[in-house]
């Protein structure tokens, strides 16, 4: 089946791609949640149409990430977690805590966004990937430290 992108779809394409799909996902997922449309004729003349409006929403988009990657690469936090006495801590820094440390900071971000491989369960200095947009991953340094 072939469809339509009227948003941006992660590994599979940018809104305005005409993309090929197994039949299933098409019908029960992209359509009804509005991602996509089928790719007849009528809707392969109304995507000319609607390229300006999908270019202009990309750039608008582009420039709220791009300010958000300004903010976030000027950000370092320092996060305090009790730790042993070997400098493990017993629990763990997840990008749960990262999230909530960012808005506190005053750069609130989804913690969805927070690109974190492994839970940090050491102290020290971390660098950290935030995605702010779908090709822009800024660093942010997070140093994690003992309570006292």
């Amino acid at each position: 089946m072939k469809v339509i992108l009227r948003e941006d779809v992660e590994k599979l394409g940018k809104a305005g791609d005409v993309v090929k799909v197994a039949d299933g996902f098409g019908r029960n997922y992209l359509i009804p949640r509005q991602l996509a449309v089928p790719a007849n004729v009528r809707n392969l003349k109304a995507l000319e149409h609607d390229r300006r409006v999908i270019e202009a929403r990309a750039k608008k988009t582009r420039k709220g990430a791009e300010s958000m990657a300004e903010r976030l690469a000027s950000v370092s936090l320092t996060i305090s977690a009790k730790a042993g006495e070997e400098g493990k801590l017993f629990g763990a820094i997840t990008s749960r805590d990262i999230a909530e440390a960012l808005e506190k900071a005053g750069v609130p971000v989804d913690r969805k966004t927070v690109l974190l491989q492994d839970p940090i369960k050491q102290l020290g200095d971390y660098k950290v990937k935030i995605k702010a947009g779908s090709d822009l991953h800024p660093e942010i340094s997070v140093r994690v430290v003992a309570e006292s």
